[in-house]
């Protein structure tokens, strides 16, 4: 199977459509729809998950599905949602959802994919559609894990997904992880790549959110001129952190977006793999297809498609 063409120093380059053909063929190559098990947990555990509540502890037991963290702004639980095959894994892809802000003031019982056993199911899908497995986990403040999403990203969001990653891979015994995210879900994995962490094979962040100020201005969201579209003044920016990037020869780091996204400037996705790779990181950047009109939301599951190669490879390593 051919590499992922990467940029070890200087200016990211365009990985070239055989990439994408590559990424489609990984996927085909496995034939059909393999059958789907059905995690245990699914029985056991029905209720429609609650967002933006506080962390108790009496809530977060110590068991598959809740991770008790305390990072330096307090104590969380987060929520994840695993294939059954993660225990030992070599490898796995861990998924960020993009923003949830639209839904996050609707009764619970209301958004759509709000309770474990549809979580569950569609970690296991994406686990069959990938061939690797597949851990949903959820951003603070929404499916069921504790914190406020009104704050995304800001640091105690992503310090606690921080912590929530070692938890995970030390109760699960995970030696490596592909990290997966969408929108927001991709600020946040960059995010912690900025924050140092380790054991990341491959980071596929697709139509991700950078230079959240300057984006914030051009929607005009920006309280002000000084606010993320949150409203917030203490973001966090992971490009403007790009020096937290722990230096790793094997780590692969993608970028997917389209040029006419009107939610996250593709310019500003490339001035941010344009400092990653002044850093001296190997970054590709992708182009895609999206859905009209925002073209923002990437078609043919592209995401996991790259993670699913780029885990593939690594395994290889």
């Amino acid at each position: 199977m051919n590499r992922l063409n990467t940029v070890a120093t200087g200016r990211w380059r365009f990985v070239p459509l055989a990439l994408l053909a590559l990424a489609q063929a990984a996927c085909a190559q496995r034939g059909g729809p393999q059958p789907q098990s059905q995690p245990s947990a699914m029985a056991a555990d029905g209720a429609t998950l609650q967002w933006n509540q506080p962390a108790v502890r009496a809530n977060c037991p110590d068991r598959a599905g809740y991770l008790w963290v305390q990072p330096a702004e307090g104590p969380a639980c987060i929520r994840y949602f695993a294939s059954g095959d993660i225990d030992d894994a070599r490898i796995a892809i861990v998924q960020f959802s993009g923003d949830r802000d639209g839904v996050m003031n609707q009764a619970p019982e209301r958004i759509p994919g709000n309770t474990v056993p549809l979580r569950m199911l569609d970690a296991q899908r994406s686990r069959d559609r990938a061939g690797v497995p597949w851990v949903f986990m959820a951003r603070p403040g929404t499916y069921g894990s504790s914190g406020d999403h009104r704050k995304r990203r800001e640091l105690a969001e992503f310090h606690a997904l921080d912590a929530a990653l070692d938890a995970l891979m030390q109760r699960h015994r995970i030696q490596r992880i592909v990290i997966l995210g969408h929108s927001g879900g991709a600020t946040a994995g960059a995010a912690l790549l900025t924050l140092g962490r380790t054991r990341i094979a491959c980071a596929v962040l697709t139509s991700g959110a950078y230079g959240l100020l300057e984006r914030a201005r051009r929607l005009k969201q920006s309280r002000d001129g000084l606010s993320d579209t949150t409203g917030s003044t203490q973001f966090y920016d992971p490009l403007e952190h790009v020096g937290g990037i722990v230096r790793d020869p094997l780590r692969r780091i993608v970028l997917v977006g389209n040029r006419d996204d009107r939610n996250t400037p593709f310019d500003l996705q490339e001035r941010f793999a344009d400092a990653v790779a002044r850093a001296g990181h190997r970054v590709d950047v992708m182009t895609h297809a999206a859905e009209p009109p925002q073209n923002h939301d990437l078609t043919d599951r592209i995401g996991l498609k790259t993670a699913s190669l780029c885990a593939r490879e690594a395994m290889l390593q």
